[in-house]
């Protein structure tokens, strides 16, 4: 629970009638649940002896304003699991709506022809063109079910003010910005 400094007090006629809780649901019935919650898009990267491995990802925050730190959570299935622990640096970035093709390259469905390029922000490899860019040294992971929570300290930063809009993901569909006239 988030603590607030001046707490809304509700009066209790606004308060309504208790829903029934929904305790029986499927796995799918919670992922569509939490698809509900539009995400920005960002891709993982680690740099491997076998060259930059991606994945992406929307399951991404930050933790901490000091010292700088963020977090992403990686299914334990995922190969980028067991790369981020060898590889303890890891980078990220934040896609530009313009880069949906890259999203799904790292999601597991190839671009033909030529894949998105990388660069190096510090030690850590990043998608070229992407909005935002981060370098960060792992510092924590923290077993979450079927996921771990990876907490990165961050150690380098870009940023693109001109970018047109980030690349969002809400309900299994990408989307955009609307931005007022």
């Amino acid at each position: 629970m988030v603590a607030m400094t001046n707490p809304v007090q509700a009066e209790k006629s606004a308060i309504p009638a208790q829903m029934p809780e929904q305790t029986s649901f499927t796995a799918r019935d919670f992922r569509n649940a939490m698809s509900q919650f539009a995400t920005g898009v960002v891709v993982i990267t680690v740099d491997t002896e076998s060259g930059v491995h991606a994945m992406t990802a929307n399951a991404f925050m930050s933790g901490s304003l000091e010292p700088p730190m963020v977090l992403v959570s990686v299914a334990h299935t995922a190969r980028m699991h067991s790369k981020i622990h060898s590889s303890e640096r890891f980078g990220i970035s934040v896609l530009a709506h313009s880069q949906e093709e890259a999203s799904n390259h790292f999601a597991g469905r190839p671009l033909d022809g030529a894949p998105p390029q990388f660069e190096l922000l510090g030690d850590a490899p990043v998608v070229a063109g992407a909005i935002m860019q981060l370098s960060a040294d792992l510092r924590h992971a923290y077993p979450c079910g079927d996921h771990t929570l990876f907490v990165g300290e961050v150690t380098g930063l870009t940023l693109d003010e001109e970018h047109s809009g980030p690349l969002l993901f809400h309900g299994g569909r990408y989307g955009r910005l609307s931005r007022p006239e």
